[in-house]
């Protein structure tokens, strides 16, 4: 009997191939960036209203075009350009905050952190609706530097200070906001062999 190894057999192609597949499309899904929502906030009315004119007057010459079935009119230029004009004077006069999704440990763990109490929870809260905001509000809020480098952000005393100062309405858009960056869905699905 002869003591010759036997070279390993080399895996299938098609299996190699797969596994490569499934490593680069494994590398993209785990590079993916979590998703932000921002809260504009605008005190000059004038600025605001001036903008909401300039989309308004948009959509006017754009349906105006697609009724004469024409291109793009010079009257729509003009408005195009004025809309972008009002964007950035709006953008001057504002303030952004901007919320990013938390990974979903992370949020099951704030939330956790924040139970309802027993009244709250038989209300239906899942959370304890006087201190769960302002923890959700200071962890997805992300605050960048004028080169776009995250820096230090807003506290939980911070946004709990937001909360209580701001009217309702506002103190209501600011934690909707926080909560529409953990809500925000970027999938879709297809049904295949249906037509």
């Amino acid at each position: 009997m002869s003591s010759t190894t036997r070279p390993t057999p080399a895996p299938p192609a098609n299996a190699v191939a797969r596994d490569a597949h499934w490593a680069r499309k494994l590398a993209r899904l785990r590079a993916r960036q979590l998703p932000e929502h921002t809260l504009q906030i605008c005190d000059d009315l004038a600025a605001k209203k001036h903008l909401e004119q300039a989309k308004l007057e948009v959509a006017r010459c754009r349906m105006a075009d697609a009724e004469a079935e024409r291109t793009t009119s010079a009257e729509t230029e003009r408005a195009e350009h004025d809309l972008v004009v009002a964007r950035e004077a709006f953008g001057e006069v504002s303030l952004a905050l901007t919320f990013k999704a938390l990974p979903r440990p992370v949020l099951d763990g704030l939330i956790k952190r924040f139970p309802p109490t027993e009244a709250q929870a038989e209300d239906g809260d899942a959370w304890n609706p006087e201190t769960f905001p302002a923890a959700l509000i200071a962890a997805a809020h992300i605050e960048r530097d004028d080169a776009g480098k995250a820096v230090e952000g807003m506290t939980e005393d911070d946004a709990q200070d937001l909360l209580d100062s701001w009217p309702v309405a506002e103190s209501n858009a600011l934690f909707a906001a926080a909560w529409q960056a953990q809500q925000i869905v970027r999938t879709s699905s297809v049904e295949l062999g249906k037509d």
